[in-house]
């Protein structure tokens, strides 16, 4: 025998008014056509907000389309069709806040990498051999001390050191093998 569900109570005609005709609007939600044509007009007001709060245009961008996808599709949430770009403009600030967060949280939990500096003894070394070559270097004669300043520490040529101290290139080649000999001599001295 054919099992027959029961009828379910009917219930009182409503009438319908002008009210009832807002209510299923606003039920209804933004429509997908005036949600589209809202994102269109703003799209670039939306990037720029965007911008405001991040620093590269593709997540500008990526920010700004994932605003649209999810007003979409939470559009019934969205009674007044007025407040759409209202409700578009507050998810790109919040999409762009959540991917800020993500950036922070990601640089500090990324390794950090060893200095390349020298250990404090190493620099400590470094500044007392810098200090004697200074030292050795104030011990030169005064066309010695120009000669290997330019040449060495300016990294000129012989030919451009010869031109800037007014001398011949030979007198340069002098000079410099001269102020390296007494350089020797000067750091290799007990202190």
């Amino acid at each position: 025998m054919p099992v027959i569900a029961p009828m379910p109570a009917a219930r009182p005609a409503r009438i319908s008014n002008q009210r009832d005709g807002a209510e299923e609007a606003a039920a209804e939600g933004t429509s997908v056509d005036h949600l589209t044509e809202t994102y269109r007009a703003h799209y670039r007001s939306l990037l720029g907000l965007a911008a405001l709060l991040l620093d590269d245009t593709a997540s500008c961008e990526d920010v700004v389309q994932e605003a649209f996808i999810r007003v979409h599709s939470a559009r019934k949430r969205v009674r007044d069709p007025e407040k759409t770009l209202a409700y578009l403009r507050q998810t790109v600030v919040n999409l762009s806040r959540s991917a800020l967060r993500r950036r922070i949280l990601g640089l500090k939990l990324l390794s950090k990498p060893m200095p390349d500096m020298a250990s404090a003894e190493e620099g400590a070394y470094d500044q007392l051999e810098r200090d004697s070559l200074i030292k050795a270097m104030k011990g030169l004669q005064r066309r010695q001390r120009e000669v290997l300043v330019l040449r060495y520490f300016a990294d000129m040529t012989e030919a451009q050191v010869a031109e800037a101290l007014g001398i011949s290139l030979g007198s340069v080649k002098a000079y410099g093998s001269r102020g390296i000999a007494a350089l020797r001599v000067a750091m290799e001295a007990p202190a």
